[in-house]
């Protein structure tokens, strides 16, 4: 009997912690999906920002998904508060020069 108690107990803490969670996530003005977008986008914004110091001259078909990722980052960034992604700043800086880059190299090849 006890062990029944324990675990709805601990259902229940695990909802709460939940919708706890989902409570301040609403609390900061944000939705549910867009705070999950942006934790995905964290997450790429570490692996372009590797690619974007590894590598200067990228194939024609790396620079379209470089862009592609790059701008699904921006869109994710954009709906989360600036003070969440503070201490990833500097990641994000060089992951919009090299979008930038890419962008004027493409648009100087299309316009010759």
């Amino acid at each position: 009997m006890t062990g029944f108690t324990l675990i709805y107990l601990l259902i229940f803490v695990i909802f709460a912690l939940v919708a706890f969670a989902i409570m301040q996530i609403k609390l900061f003005g944000m939705k549910v999906k867009d705070f999950w977008s942006f934790i995905e986008a964290n997450q790429m914004l570490d692996k372009l920002y590797k690619f974007a110091r590894q590598y200067e001259n990228m194939s024609p078909q790396e620079q379209l998904i470089y862009l592609a990722e790059a701008e699904r980052i921006f869109t994710a960034f954009d709906k989360v508060p600036d003070t969440l992604w503070e201490e990833e700043y500097d990641k994000y800086k060089t992951v919009v020069s090299k979008y930038k880059d890419i962008k004027m190299i493409r648009w100087a090849e299309e316009n010759k």
